[in-house]
């Protein structure tokens, strides 16, 4: 039994959900999502939501935990949002915001301009002393991962020093350089 798909999910405080037709729509102070659920069950009781799968075959197996985790984040992203912080490290590195249009400065000859979906809020943080900071903020945990892991991926923290884009918190594996 997946344990994951057996957990029940409580509907927060604001937040509504409809179910028609293989389609969970979730509603909530910050906007709406929607999900399409294949044969997997779902049940709407006092405020709590249970899935459970048709058979014990490997996909309904593997589709249970997954539909589950999908429409907790969805009621999770409704109510509260999804935000990813990114921290650039390294000399010269820069990042400015435009509305959704994202100015990067990572050491390369030109700077990288990303235009960011309208999903996604972005904010730019650039303190003196500090290393500048981009704020990515949404309902759809998916979408926000997806932008941050695009940022990343234009300059990914080395080994070494450090440089890169990496995200706040995130613990990288340093190596020892040469010894002369």
């Amino acid at each position: 039994m997946s344990r994951i798909g057996k957990n029940p999910i409580s509907i927060p405080e604001g937040v509504t959900v409809e179910i028609k037709e293989g389609v969970v729509t979730v509603k909530g102070k910050l906007g709406e999502l929607s999900q399409e659920i294949g044969d997997i069950g779902i049940k709407n009781e006092d405020g709590i939501l249970t899935l459970d799968r048709p058979s014990e075959s490997k996909d309904h197996k593997a589709k249970h935990g997954l539909y589950r985790a999908l429409i907790n984040n969805m009621m999770i992203g409704v109510s509260q949002g999804w935000t990813k912080e990114l921290e650039l490290v390294g000399v010269g590195y820069r990042a400015s915001n435009q509305g959704q249009k994202l100015d990067l400065a990572l050491g390369y000859s030109h700077n990288i301009v990303l235009n960011i979906a309208e999903e996604v809020k972005v904010e730019t943080v650039s303190e003196k002393g500090k290393n500048p900071i981009i704020k990515l903020s949404s309902l759809d945990k998916q979408l926000v991962g997806q932008v941050a892991a695009k940022i990343r991926s234009f300059r990914r923290p080395e080994p070494y020093k450090g440089k890169g884009v990496k995200y706040v918190g995130e613990q990288l594996r340093r190596k020892a350089g040469k010894t002369a």
